[in-house]
């Protein structure tokens, strides 16, 4: 059987901290805001070929990541074109002074490489270029 759909339309995130998230995507990594539903509150962002929503949460109750307890994402993984984007990525993140959990280094033996680190509100966001 083959499967019914298509790849991803979009992915919604909850985000506590909605204006330092779409910069986090829009200023850092040049995505661009596709649109903004300031009533709802909500930011569309998109780097052309995904679009995530960041929905503003009313209160921010967070839990800390626990990825043997807690239901929900576990982390976003974004590709990157290559090891010198992924570096790149890194160095903007490093000194934007948000929390990096481990900076590039091979995906088990390689050759893939990736990084992970924390958007403000605290999603875990994952980078990863294939090997050669």
């Amino acid at each position: 059987m083959s499967a019914l759909t298509q790849g991803t339309h979009h992915i919604g995130l909850t985000v506590s901290m909605l204006e330092e998230s779409t910069a986090f995507f829009t200023q850092i990594l040049g995505w661009k805001e596709v649109f903004r539903k300031p009533s709802y509150p909500a930011v569309f962002v998109s780097d052309g070929s995904i679009m995530l929503t960041l929905w503003q949460v009313k209160s921010n109750h967070r839990m800390e990541f626990d990825r043997r307890s807690n239901v929900g994402l576990h982390h976003l993984a974004l590709g990157v074109a290559n090891e010198e984007t992924l570096q790149q990525i890194h160095q903007k993140i490093a000194d934007s002074g948000l929390r990096i959990e481990f900076p590039p280094e091979d995906v088990g033996d390689g050759p893939s490489k990736h990084m992970m680190c924390y958007e403000p509100s605290g999603i875990r966001v994952e980078f990863l270029c294939k090997g050669n």
